[in-house]
């Protein structure tokens, strides 16, 4: 497959080589030849009288003669650089193939996707966020009606940067558990994630619901007081952000900065 790819590839810059040396016909001095042809048909019919066939003649020669001047002369090739063409591919596939030999692992038989599931379920620590939620969708897979395996899928999804996997994930939990004050929560989160930091009305829903499930959800508090503060409703920010700048602690700079951006009471 390899000495396929490179014959191919061979092949299209030959093709495009050999294109852009070939001389092209002088398409120009062939247009002005018949504009001056026709021109003296004119004539002769009758249609142009001697003064207008002399201007036009020469009108047609100053703009022959100005096309020639701007020709870029077609470049000229022999045998030997089309065998430097083909000796740089086969060096840069040459090259290609040792690095690879070098730093690649030509013996190692393929593994199933799966295979490697079940090896990362094995070593969970070592695992990186988007591995952490292939293994948590094997065992939502598994246990499709497991809560908690549906939000460790939504939570590691949110990990591997995966906003509407999540949110998936978290509906699904939402239809099992519809007063997971959590899970709603997570969704806004979710959702906020995936519309660039956005707060959508479907994610402001979901927060809504959290806070209604329970007030303590003071992640969800913060995201309606923040658009509500987009939006220039004071009463609304105050309203959920005053019982979360009263959970922080008083040093922690989250609180300092809620406590600026508060406004004040009209």
């Amino acid at each position: 497959m390899t000495g396929l790819a490179a014959a191919g590839a061979a092949l299209l810059v030959l093709t495009g080589a050999r294109s852009g040396a070939d001389p092209t016909p002088a398409t120009q001095a062939e247009i002005g030849a018949r504009e001056l042809a026709e021109l003296d048909r004119l004539k002769a019919r009758g249609l142009l009288d001697e003064a207008a066939h002399t201007a036009a003649r020469a009108e047609a020669a100053r703009r022959l003669l100005a096309g020639q001047a701007g020709t870029t002369p077609a470049p000229k090739t022999d045998r030997r650089d089309r065998l430097w063409v083909l000796g740089g591919i086969a060096a840069a596939t040459a090259a290609a193939l040792g690095l690879y030999g070098l730093t690649g692992s030509p013996g190692l038989p393929d593994q199933a996707y799966q295979r490697r599931v079940d090896d990362w379920a094995t070593r969970l620590e070592t695992l990186d966020p988007a591995q952490l939620a292939a293994v948590a969708a094997r065992a939502a897979q598994d246990r499709p009606n497991d809560p908690q395996a549906l939000a460790m899928l939504g939570a590691a999804r949110f990990a591997a940067d995966d906003p509407l996997g999540a949110a998936s994930a978290f509906r699904r939990l939402i239809e099992r558990e519809p007063e997971n004050a959590q899970a709603w929560a997570r969704l806004g989160e979710s959702l906020v994630r995936a519309n660039d930091d956005q707060i959508g009305a479907d994610a402001e829903a979901a927060f809504r619901q959290a806070v209604k499930h329970d007030p303590d959800q003071l992640g969800a508090r913060f995201f309606l007081g923040e658009a509500a503060l987009r939006r220039g409703d004071g009463a609304v920010t105050r309203a959920m952000w005053t019982p979360l700048i009263a959970a922080l602690d008083p040093a922690d700079p989250r609180r300092k900065d809620l406590e600026r951006r508060l406004p004040r009471a009209e």
